[in-house]
């Protein structure tokens, strides 16, 4: 009796991970999907709470920390699409082994003399796609991990760098401190690797500029920024070209990080998506849904002041001021410096005396000066908030209008100062 026939096994040039990247692919990819949603919650549910300077602090680590899962997102999705191809090709070269047959395949004589004249193989397809796939791992979870660095160190440090100036009320800008430090810290290297390059087969060995050049290149080295400090980006550089390969780790690094930005950018405006050219732009004067707590969304609309709805049934109009800080504070440190030498109690009631000032109101464009503000917080976001209870029995049926006034954006910008109309405008019916 004859043995039977044994299955085709895979090229002996195959990758050896395969299993492991389909592995990684497979299970990681649906975590991956999920986590750029779950940081654009996080970081729009932050954003209202934090001031100026710790608002960029937090909104760079979130872009650096959602390009970075948008890259391996985007790098398992491919990898397995990729490695479905491949094991299609080692599916169908195990159904028909004698591959593609030319002869059984309609076409003219000049398209017939390319084909054959082209020695490519099933095997060669099957190896190409096999290096294909394995490739397009290797360069996405590099550029995804050099992202994560970047986020962790950059970030951690203008956290610190932040927290720092906060302590001894030092009145920097900590990013700009950071990028300043960073371009000095990079200069020795910078400058070292230039010198390396063009003069360093003319430098005598034991001179003192051999010396000094090869311990500033040491040092950098063994922070990490040695060329096969990355040992993925060093292989593909190395085989596949230095500057293709550092055009293609730089683009996607760069395309990932724009795109994100863009889309942090298109989320806060809010815009609708569509042809819409020509419907009037509502700016200030349209009805906003984030200005009606049954209509706004308190994880992705902005902290402004709202009320209990559209349509107000009951005797009185609930208003509630969120507490912003990256514009209360600064306006706050301007016009209530006074309340900084009370104690408390008196330094409280002189703080909610001053916002008070800061967000008056009006009614219909008569200024309530009898308004009381309520120290309160926002029942569905827990953040701070001051709560005035306005009156309506008396107001005829029929649209009114209630404005909050709010510090003005651009303090510094004159051109930003007029475009800003100074308040929030909050129209109802009653």
């Amino acid at each position: 009796m004859d043995a039977p026939e044994s299955a085709t096994p895979l090229p002996t040039r195959t990758t050896p991970t395969w299993e492991v990247e389909l592995l990684i692919s497979g299970i990681a990819v649906f975590a991956m999907l999920q986590l750029p949603g779950w940081l654009d919650d996080r970081m729009f549910a932050l954003e209202p709470r934090l001031g100026a300077h710790w608002r960029i602090a937090a909104l760079i680590i979130y872009l650096y920390s959602k390009s970075a899962a948008i890259v391996l997102a985007a790098t398992f999705a491919i990898h397995l699409m990729l490695r479905a191809q491949w094991i299609a090709l080692v599916g169908m070269h195990s159904v028909y082994p004698q591959g593609v047959r030319l002869e059984h395949m309609r076409m003219g004589p000049v398209q017939r003399a390319i084909e054959e004249a082209r020695p490519d193989s099933t095997a060669d397809a099957i190896e190409r796609a096999d290096n294909r796939a394995s490739v397009v791992f290797a360069i996405g979870v590099s550029v995804a991990f050099i992202i994560g660095y970047v986020c962790v160190f950059f970030g951690g440090a203008l956290l610190l760098m932040t927290q720092f100036s906060q302590a001894i009320s030092w009145r920097i800008d900590p990013l700009d401190t950071m990028a300043t430090l960073f371009v000095l810290f990079m200069l020795p290297f910078l400058a070292a690797d230039l010198l390396d390059r063009y003069v360093g087969l003319r430098l005598r060995p034991a001179g003192t500029a051999h010396r000094v050049l090869a311990a500033v290149l040491s040092f950098y080295t063994r922070l990490g920024m040695g060329r096969r400090n990355n040992r993925i980006v060093a292989l593909l550089t190395s085989n596949g070209g230095e500057r293709r390969m550092m055009a293609l780790v730089v683009g996607i690094m760069l395309a990932a990080i724009i795109g994100v930005s863009a889309s942090y950018s298109s989320m806060r405006a809010a815009a609708p998506l569509g042809n819409y050219a020509l419907f009037p732009k509502a700016d200030d004067q349209g009805i906003a849904t984030r200005h009606y707590d049954n209509q706004r969304d308190p994880a992705r609309d902005a902290a402004v002041p709202y009320v209990q709805a559209v349509v107000v049934t009951g005797p009185y109009l609930m208003l509630v001021v969120p507490y912003r800080p990256s514009q209360d504070e600064p306006a706050m440190r301007r016009q209530c410096a006074h309340a900084e030498r009370l104690v408390e109690p008196d330094k409280a009631i002189a703080r909610l005396g001053c916002l008070g000032k800061l967000h008056a109101v009006t009614l219909d464009g008569q200024a309530l000066d009898d308004l009381h503000y309520e120290i309160a917080s926002d029942s569905r976001t827990g953040r701070p908030t001051l709560l005035a209870m306005i009156d309506v029995r008396t107001l005829a049926r029929g649209r009114h209008e209630v404005r909050v006034a709010r510090p003005r954006k651009g303090d510094s910008d004159t051109k930003k100062d007029a475009a800003d109309p100074g308040y929030y405008r909050i129209p109802f019916w009653n």
